[in-house]
């Protein structure tokens, strides 16, 4: 069915899924009251309707890793007219061997050449990158050099068709093995077992001489192409991978790791030294774990990715690209999915729902990481936004979440990220920053530590955190430890921390969910591989009991919860759908009540769901922000706005509901629906005119 008509038939349903507040309905519509309209003056200006917009840069270990791990949301940039550079921080080159893996038949005369092979991949991410943004595989690039801010060459390529689209080849060394211990290797560079890491030029690139970079050129190299395309959103992989308990083993290709930390190292260090520039957010992806859980895409669009990974595999042989070195990456033509991996994506931090709240009645706060800082926006009870304010403090990893004291003062709750002089310095750490009063400034970032005794055991790779606060002001943080076990620790209003408390579980994959049901009761919820887990008050006040098996089946991973009745309504997505489902979960004595498991409105996409009142907010088919209705039509109110991480929204005393993203462009989006007004339209929440 087209966009057009079910945005129509929608909005025939589903009145109450509309725009303005009562105090901004004028700005939010462009409708003016009557006293307006007759006097012709004090109009209020019209703000723009929310479309994509903001600029892109990628840097991923490997060709193919954003084509595996970062699609459709990479396939959707390209096609929304979005400026996309990705940079690719080695060749490669592996044991040089173009040869297919899986089903398709190999070549045993297949000689090793790393050169080749590189420029095999190189090929491939071309034709895939000009298929996806044009529809022809073999549209023209141009191919030149360029030189990095540490002292060495890159090839830069420019999609002739659309030279909004660059590719940038740093051309260094690869590990050669998912978790060998090599030293030359970004491993080796990060840790110090080198002192330097070599290239690995491909066969065809128009840089022709040799350089090595130590670690820190490598971290200025990546800055120099930051500062060079001034992205408004930085996409990277996941530097806190983790191990798997049994095995010991990185969940994750170490490239992508420690790739990623230089990436870390590389933003702080962009955000440091060019104050002029636009503000940024950061989206890490999930890795080579995507292939133990449960399929995130619908059938069709996951159709569409492994098709653009077949281009690159270059599957059919077809010499569409006139290199001797081949038209592609013969390596996966055997299995475009790769391990279980094309059939996903997910985010490794920032898809909660959890970052609008309301503070003292009719003050909405909302926070996301920008710059390596949270940002802060507010909007007063006329439905004016201001912002956004950055908190001071850097390291700042996206996710920020809320937590709410009687008195109305807010919480932020945040992971931060410190880098330190030595490899063995580096560390994530929960850290909280709070009011000092209702509607008050927030005070310092304070350290509520981490449970993990250093970076190597578990690669510090614990979840964001989630936070509640009880009548008498103790605020208990939980989260996902290394071990996928949930722990919990409390902050009392004297502000001494007590210890790290183990509540249990295993295989915990998502962020954890708190909320308080209407007879004061906390939930706690975390997914599984299979399922999820329940950790519930008995009676309010009581000490948390669990984990409890609750007996759903299994999800895509993120999950969103929100009082219901006399329990808490849970939203996750079906896997090989996503579509969204409910299930509504009752605590007492004993294990809790699950009841009425059913599907949402909102058929298919991706990511977390947020949800107030009569309003879900989320991921449609086509990647856009998009809204529905629990137990409504199984189509989405879809915008015009690609986005990052997960929106959150918030009911007020009206009724209304406001539901806030931030775009590609790093600005807070918001529309607020009521069951009055015609159908939802988002606008950005501080509207800056164009130079």
């Amino acid at each position: 069915m087209p966009v057009s008509r079910r945005r129509f038939l929608l909005a025939a349903v589903l009145p109450m899924l509309t725009v303005g507040a009562s105090g901004a309905l004028a700005i939010a519509s462009g409708q003016q009251t009557s006293a307006e309209a007759t006097q012709g003056k004090n109009l209020l200006p019209v703000l723009p309707v929310s479309a994509t917009a903001g600029s892109v840069v990628q840097v991923v270990a490997h060709p193919d890793d954003d084509l595996f791990f970062m699609n459709p949301d990479l396939s959707r940039s390209l096609l929304s007219g979005t400026r996309v550079t990705t940079a690719y921080l080695t060749s490669g080159e592996a044991d040089g061997r173009n040869e297919a893996h899986g089903g398709a038949a190999k070549d045993p005369e297949q000689p090793a050449d790393r050169t080749r092979y590189a420029e095999a991949r190189q090929n491939g991410i071309r034709c895939a990158y000009a298929q996806m943004a044009t529809g022809d595989r073999s549209s023209a690039w141009t191919r030149t050099v360029i030189p990095t801010a540490g002292g060495g060459r890159a090839e830069l390529n420019v999609l002739t068709a659309k030279p909004e689209i660059n590719l940038v080849w740093l051309q260094l060394r690869e590990a050669r093995s998912p978790a060998g211990d090599n030293p030359d290797s970004l491993r080796g560079l990060w840790n110090g077992t080198i002192s330097a890491l070599g290239a690995q030029l491909t066969s065809g690139t128009p840089v022709t001489q040799p350089f090595s970079y130590t670690k820190d050129q490598v971290v200025e190299s990546i800055a120099g192409v930051l500062e060079r395309y001034r992205p408004t959103t930085i996409r990277m992989q996941d530097p806190t991978p983790g191990r798997y308990e049994d095995t010991g083993k990185y969940t994750d290709h170490q490239d992508h790791m420690y790739g990623a930390r230089f990436v870390q190292a590389a933003t702080a260090l962009y955000a440091e030294r060019v104050p002029d520039r636009p503000r940024f957010s950061v989206q890490s992806y999930l890795g080579y774990h995507n292939g133990t859980l449960p399929h995130a895409l619908d059938p069709q669009t996951a159709d569409t990715k492994i098709g653009f990974l077949k281009t690159y595999a270059w599957q059919d042989r077809t010499d569409y690209c006139g290199s001797p070195s081949g038209c592609g990456d013969r390596k996966v033509a055997g299995s475009p999915t790769g391990r279980n991996w094309a059939q996903s994506l997910r985010y490794a931090r920032a898809d909660n729902t959890s970052w609008l709240t309301e503070g003292v009645p009719g003050r909405l706060w909302a926070f996301a990481a920008l710059d390596g800082r949270v940002a802060v926006w507010n909007r007063a009870p006329s439905g004016t936004w201001a912002g956004p304010t950055l908190l001071p403090g850097a390291g700042i990893d996206p996710g920020a979440t809320t937590a709410r004291f009687p008195d109305g003062r807010i919480a932020v709750l945040a992971t931060r990220t410190t880098l330190g002089t030595r490899p063995a310095d580096y560390r994530r750490e929960v850290v909280c920053a709070l009011q000092s009063a209702p509607d008050g400034p927030f005070g310092p970032w304070e350290s509520l530590g981490t449970p993990e005794a250093g970076d190597e055991p578990g690669t510090s790779a614990i979840s964001g955190p989630s936070g509640a606060v009880d009548p008498e002001g103790r605020l208990t943080v939980y989260l996902r430890d290394t071990r996928r076990t949930l722990r919990a620790r409390v902050r009392p209003p004297s502000g001494s921390l007590g210890d790290w408390q183990r509540l249990g579980g295993a295989d915990l994959q998502s962020d954890p969910v708190t909320v308080t049901d209407a007879a004061g009761r906390r939930h706690v919820y975390a997914t599984t591989t299979g399922s999820v887990l329940a950790w519930t008050q008995p009676a309010p006040g009581a000490a948390l009991s669990g984990p409890f098996t609750t007996g759903l089946p299994a999800t895509t991973v993120p999950l969103s919860a929100a009082p219901e009745g006399a329990g808490v309504r849970l939203y996750f997505r079906r896997p090989d759908s996503g579509a969204v489902r409910n299930a509504l979960v009752t605590a007492g004595p004993g294990a809790p009540r699950v009841t009425d498991l059913a599907e949402s409105g909102g058929r298919a996409g991706y990511g977390a769901v947020g949800v107030a009142g009569r309003v879900l907010s989320g991921r449609s088919d086509t990647g856009t922000v998009s809204l529905g209705s629990p137990g409504g039509p199984p189509t989405w109110a879809e915008s015009r706005m690609l986005y990052a991480g997960a929106p959150s929204a918030v009911q007020d005393r009206t009724g209304a509901t406001t539901t806030v993203a931030l775009g590609l462009d790093a600005e807070l989006h918001t529309t607020t629906t009521t069951p009055t007004t015609p159908h939802p339209t988002w606008h950005p929440a501080i509207f800056r005119p164009q130079p």
